[in-house]
């Protein structure tokens, strides 16, 4: 029974951390999209959509975003930054 409780434990582990990894990604993925449509760095790209919560929404509805096309993604993170005040 130990040796199943930890055999347990070690898939909870993997499969969390592959969920994670998988919203690391795409998240790179919608920063360096955001940051080429923009025309700015990825750097000022990320700095721009943590300051108006961008990033924070994207991780909070991964599981609708990642089904949906990266453009319509795209668009919908320009659209929330500029009603929270960004200009790009």
């Amino acid at each position: 029974m130990k040796f199943f409780n930890n055999f347990a434990n070690v898939i909870s582990d993997k499969v969390m951390s592959s969920s994670i990894i998988d919203k690391i990604e795409y998240l790179v993925l919608l920063v360096a999209a955001f940051a080429h449509q923009s025309n700015v760095s990825e750097s000022q790209a990320y700095r721009y959509l943590n300051q108006y919560g961008a990033l924070a929404l994207c991780e909070k509805h991964y599981g609708i975003m990642h089904t949906l096309s990266l453009n319509e993604n795209i668009q919908t993170l320009h659209d929330y930054c500029q009603r929270k005040g960004g200009k790009l």
